[in-house]
């Protein structure tokens, strides 16, 4: 098979890095996997395996005849039977199928906000989708969506994986003492719900005033993160809560810390519970979207209800004051985390439902 990967940037974000990492675990099982990122580039390009057949687009505009027939020269080149698109990136892909009707698209929905699906209306997506040979939904919500909403009936559900960055970073620091870190890594969104980690800052730092925050994001420079900060500032937390932006080196920030934290509104199957797991960590998490996969029962890690200042504050406080429940909590979720949400299990399935599609025309 000869895949290709595209995405409309390499921010720091989950589609972004999911795109990369069906890049990166591809290269060593097909004939040919590649990366096309369309509008801009970012911090995940240091993480394109060398494997991969990298292209930059510079898309200027939804519209772009330059971009457009640049990619459908790269996928003629290469020869590519799938294009594998992800998010909102579906659109260019289309375009680029009907000078090249024999290319199959494969269309994966990240879409974060899952809770509130009815509102989700795409006619641009919803009329593409006549040309999908297949869509790949992050979690059941998105499938049933898929199947009521759009018109391509070869549907499923693949949930996120994530891989060992093989790439060295330059060691970075953290703020605040060895073993009193709690991390959370989330772009400042207001569906993270950022202040109920702050609200409980402010409480466990009373107790607890050793013990520091540390927020791993992308900040928009939006009202949201102007709130967070003021926020951080009426509350006294400056040398408590501390805000370091994306990162391109999440993993190695996860060693220098000893508590996990994600305190979304609304997910999909995020990826940060993922790396929490990977990282060893115990993970306090609200149940919301697909993180009760992720994290089944109480023996793999603290589950909340959505934005519960008590139960957060109660949880990590738990945790604070019992090194042991940390240790077997963060193992518990290492082991799950491996052997559901494994590379390998994934893109066996992810071959195998392709297969079939090589000897379709579409």
């Amino acid at each position: 098979m000869r895949i290709v990967q595209i995405i409309d940037s390499l921010e720091v974000g989950g589609a972004e890095r999911m795109a990369i990492n069906y890049a990166n675990s591809l290269a060593n099982k097909i004939e040919f996997s590649g990366l096309v990122s369309t509008r801009n580039e970012g911090l995940l390009l240091d993480h394109i395996d060398q494997k991969v057949t990298y292209l930059f687009l510079k898309r200027k505009s939804t519209i772009d005849l330059i971009a457009i027939f640049r990619l459908r020269n790269y996928l003629k080149k290469n020869k590519v039977d799938f294009i594998h698109a992800h998010s909102s990136s579906f659109f260019i892909a289309v375009l680029v199928k009907i000078t090249m009707p024999w290319i199959k698209i494969i269309w994966h929905d990240h879409y974060g906000i899952s809770q509130n699906l009815t509102l989700r209306k795409n006619l641009t997506l919803k009329f593409s989708s006549f040309l999908f040979s297949g869509i790949i939904s992050v979690n059941d919500s998105l499938q049933k969506w898929a199947r009521n909403y759009l018109n391509c009936k070869n549907l499923i559900y693949f949930p996120n994986f994530i891989i060992k960055s093989a790439v060295f970073f330059d060691d970075f620091q953290l703020k605040g003492n060895d073993g009193q870190r709690i991390i959370c890594v989330a772009n400042l969104r207001p569906q993270k719900n950022h202040e109920l980690l702050i609200n409980g800052a402010k409480e466990i730092n009373e107790k607890f005033p050793e013990w520091t925050f540390h927020l791993i994001g992308k900040d928009f420079n939006d009202s949201y993160s102007a709130n967070l900060l003021e926020l951080v500032r009426e509350k006294g937390l400056s040398e408590t809560v501390f805000f370091y932006g994306a990162v391109n080196n999440v993993q190695e920030l996860l060693k220098q810390s000893e508590i996990a934290v994600l305190t979304s509104l609304s997910e999909g199957l995020p990826l940060a519970v993922l790396e929490y797991g990977l990282a060893n960590l115990p993970v306090v998490a609200t149940n919301v979207g697909e993180i009760s996969k992720v994290i089944p029962s109480s023996k793999e890690g603290l589950i909340i209800d959505s934005n519960n200042l008590g139960q957060f504050i109660n949880s990590v406080q738990i945790l604070i004051e019992n090194q042991h429940i940390r240790k077997s909590l963060g193992k518990q979720l290492n082991f799950y985390v491996n052997r559901n949400f494994g590379e390998k299990s994934i893109l066996k399935e992810y071959m195998t439902w392709l297969k079939p599609l090589t000897t379709i025309t579409k």
